[in-house]
Parts: structure tokens; sequence; C-alpha cells
């Protein structure tokens, strides 16, 4: 196994299904996946009993007991569980490209963490994909995308299938290379080094905390927007809440301002 690939996931095993199927056409096959599940109730466990049999992915479920939104604990937990060097971060929305780990894998530098991102999808067109749609690729087709509904936009070319402007567009677009949590990878020693996510923080800039740690430790990011590909499919956002971003913003702050490079709050509470 060259990668660990962790997807984040709570209660949504509709979505996290189509997430699996596109993790069992990848170009290549060895990586393992660790599900960071948040608490979910049994029919996620269920599912991942499921794909296991029907597909030929390595497939670790770490849980815990849902006590509201724990991403980042969840998230240490299944880094703690990993059993490679490297580390592919995203979401159990995120439908990957059959390249997705590939390119992950083609681009790791040591020195660096990578950042990508998504193509967002509606609700109606989300709930429409199906099994078939993923396997055969269509969902990355834009051609099949506005015949399913999907409007008009210049965002569209990040489906692009010529890599001569995926390559020149990841080069000027102004977009910053921050971490994303729905699709970003780095060394596992880097993250140990920084001690994982801060456990403090709920939704919110976590994921981006976390980013400025690394960087603050020496490493650069590396923009991967246009070449590691993946669908975000659309849902409800309970889990937002203003108090939590207020505390999520002064920890973020303290982190940019005192340049922390290791929280006190991460992966030692779990050693």
């Amino acid at each position: 196994m060259r990668a660990s690939v962790i997807i984040s996931t709570y209660n949504s095993p509709a979505w996290l299904e189509k997430v699996l199927w596109g993790y069992s056409v990848q170009t290549v096959l060895d990586f393992e996946i660790v599900i960071a599940d948040d608490g979910s109730t049994k029919e996620t466990k269920e599912l991942l009993d499921k794909m296991s049999e029907a597909t030929q992915l390595s497939i670790r479920h770490v849980w815990h007991k849902d006590e509201g939104f724990q991403k980042t604990k969840i998230l240490n937990k299944a880094i703690l569980a990993t059993k490679t060097d490297y580390c592919i971060f995203t979401d159990g929305d995120c439908v990957p490209r059959k390249d997705f780990v590939e390119i992950h894998l083609k681009h790791s530098k040591k020195g660096y963490f990578l950042s990508g991102g998504h193509f967002p999808l509606s609700l109606e067109l989300s709930n429409r994909i199906s099994k078939n749609n993923i396997i055969n690729q269509n969902v990355f087709d834009l051609k099949w995308l506005k015949s399913e509904g999907l409007k008009n936009s210049f965002k569209n070319v990040k489906l692009t299938k010529f890599k001569s402007i995926s390559s020149i567009i990841n080069l000027i677009t102004p977009t910053k290379a921050t971490w994303n949590g729905g699709n970003a990878s780095a060394w596992k020693n880097d993250i140990v080094a920084v001690n994982g996510f801060d456990e403090r923080m709920q939704y919110g800039g976590e994921d981006r905390e976390f980013g400025e740690r690394l960087i603050n430790y020496g490493l650069k990011p590396k923009r991967i927007r246009y070449f590691a590909i993946c669908i975000h499919l659309e849902h409800e956002r309970g889990y937002v809440n203003a108090a939590a971003w207020k505390k999520n913003n002064s920890i973020r702050q303290a982190t940019q301002n005192e340049k922390t490079i290791r929280t006190q709050f991460g992966l030692n509470l779990h050693s």
C-alpha cells in the first residue's frame, strides 16, 4: 500500500456509497481506505461491509460515539489507524475521478502538501447519479452532466479532458493553495510533526488551521486544483453554528500570529 485515503463521514451512507464506487475504479489499486466516522448509526457499518464484499477495496472503519460535530477528533483517530506513509484526505460527499489517487501520488513531494478542490453539483443532480454513472465516469463528462441539467459556467473548465488546458489553468488560477479537507494530502511524518488536527475546533476553518500549521512547520502548499478532480454531492449542513466559527477564528488567529506549529490538542490525546 502506497497511500491511505481518509474519508470523513457522518450518517450519509447513500452519498458514501457513491464515493466508494469512485474508489473502486481507480487507475491505481495500492491504497487503503480509512473511514473516519463521526458517530454514524449502524447503516454506515452495514454499507461498509457490503462494499468490502462487492469490491476489492481495503476498508477500515474508525468510529466513535456521536457527541456532536467532532470531525477533528475522528480524523486524528483515523490518522493513527493508517498503515502507510502518505495520507490523502477527502469527505464522504466527494466522488473521485478514476485518476484521483494516482494524481495525488504522482505529485507528492517531500517538503510539500497538496491542495485540491472539488466540482459542486446541485442536490437534484447529486441524487440522480447512479453507480453506473460513476463506474463509467459519466459524472466527469461535461456533455453528460449538461444533458442532466448542469448549467453553463466558466468553472466547468475544471472537468476538461485536455491535460494541457488543466496545466495552464492550474498555473494561472488566483485561488490560493490551502488545506481543503475534501481534497488534500501530506506525508504522515509531517502530519505527526504538527500533532494532527486541533480538536478544540468544530466546523469552520478547522482544515485551514491545520494547513497553516503545516506551513509554519516549513511545508510549501502545491496546487493540484485542476489535476485531482472530485465532484461534490450537495447536502444540508445542520452542523454550522456561529459560536463555533467565532471560536475557530480565534484559534486560527493565534496560529497565524504566533506561528504555531504543534497543537497541544491533537494526536497526543489518543496516544
